[in-house]
């Protein structure tokens, strides 16, 4: 099944006059109080605006870190409300309790048009166990419920799952380009078709390596991950980052791949060092010239030469981890060097990128293209479940709601 089939957009229903109970993902960094990367409620952001501006009362619940079913000062959302405020340039009014009569009196106050943040969902146990009667007292807030927070929709908890049971229940603006998004990229995407994947570990990565040799034409395959297929094909890696217990295992995914006519694109130099430091000696091997202490740490110029002319026949390229130890010059090298050329493709209308994952984001950040990708995902283990074909209960929820 498609991403999206099935999903309500919350733009589609008529809100006016209406309490709307819209579900973030505000689990922002933070420090000494103050909000300290904003991109998550820039990108919220939108939603609350559109539902305010038809009208609508709308009452935001979120959680913020773990305080595992306890009050906790410094778990407050409170500076995540303030930080919204300036986002939007309008006030976000704030309620000490997510349910209950401080929650009720604070909605029932709210007028059309107005802003309520609720405090920290995860307060209350029953949040993450699910449990029915909390789903209930937050249902009894509103009259419509809207998820907009794809990075949590891989979590069955109450108000994201529960709550649908109770509530007509739509998916909100962002939720709903995610899944564009990601239904262009996966599900239907203009081919030809290449998903590059890194990370340090074959061994986490291969129900989504499974998922993705059915629908790509290519895989590409980076990072420490690529180390342990190169072992699995005789090659002498030397002090790598490689799992050699996993070497099986990647040989019965390139068999398998081939039975899908799916090509794993393998390395073929790399960028090996002694250590891994800033400013290392570096230097670039071949792979059957690794020394025995070294450690691949990037792939080497010929690689990033393959790498950038396979770009230019593709049409959908599916961005999931780094190519090499993107962290240290100049082992950043591949990895920013393919993602300025995805950037510059994309730009030209040339090719759909939708990337996601945490290091992917830093990796991008680190490029300067984050902003020239067609789709830059946010989530993390969201992202990861989806790559890996799994449905993911939130959206899942969106569609059986019959409330």
């Amino acid at each position: 099944m498609s991403s999206i089939e099935g999903v309500k957009s919350i733009a589609d229903a008529d809100v006016k006059d209406k309490t709307v109970l819209v579900r973030a993902d505000l689990n922002v960094p933070m420090e000494a109080g103050r909000v300290t990367d904003a991109t998550r409620i820039e990108r919220f952001a939108p939603t609350v605006t559109d539902l305010a501006g038809r009208g609508a009362k709308v009452v935001i619940l979120s959680h913020f870190g773990r305080p595992k079913g306890q009050r906790d000062k410094k778990f407050s959302l409170k500076p995540v409300a303030d930080a919204l405020s300036g986002v939007l340039g309008k006030p976000v009014k704030f309620a000490s309790d997510c349910v209950g009569e401080v929650a009720e009196k604070a909605v029932w106050a709210l007028k059309p048009g107005e802003i309520l943040m609720l405090e920290n969902l995860r307060f209350h146990e029953g949040e993450t166990k699910n449990d029915e009667n909390f789903a209930r007292r937050l249902a009894v807030l509103g009259d419509i419920y809207v998820n907009d927070a794809f990075s949590v929709s891989h979590r069955a908890h109450a108000s994201t799952y529960g709550i649908t049971k109770f509530l007509p229940s739509y998916a909100g603006l962002s939720l709903m380009k995610e899944l564009e998004a990601l239904s262009a990229a996966l599900d239907d995407p203009q081919r030809p078709t290449a998903a590059l994947v890194g990370g340090a570990k074959v061994s986490t990565k291969i129900p989504v390596l499974e998922n993705l040799m059915a629908r790509m034409d290519q895989i590409i395959v980076g990072g420490g991950m690529a180390n342990t297929f190169l072992l699995a094909l005789g090659h002498d890696v030397g002090k790598s980052l490689a799992e050699p217990d996993f070497v099986d295992t990647a040989k019965a995914v390139m068999d398998k791949a081939k039975e899908n006519n799916c090509e794993i694109v393998l390395p073929s130099d790399a960028l090996c060092a002694k250590e891994f430091k800033a400013g290392a000696e570096a230097e670039v091997c071949g792979l059957d010239g690794v020394p025995s202490d070294s450690m691949i740490l990037d792939v080497g110029p010929q690689s990033i030469a393959d790498l950038k002319l396979r770009l230019q026949d593709l049409k959908t390229l599916l961005w999931n981890g780094p190519l090499g130890a993107f962290e240290i010059e100049p082992f950043d090298t591949g990895t920013v060097e393919i993602a300025r050329a995805a950037a510059a493709l994309t730009k030209a209308g040339k090719l759909v990128t939708v990337a996601g994952g945490g290091d992917t984001v830093a990796a991008l950040n680190a490029a300067g293209v984050t902003g020239d990708f067609t789709y830059v995902s946010t989530a993390g283990g969201a992202f990861l479940e989806w790559l890996e074909g799994k449905e993911l209960p939130g959206v899942a929820a969106l569609r059986e709601s019959t409330a």
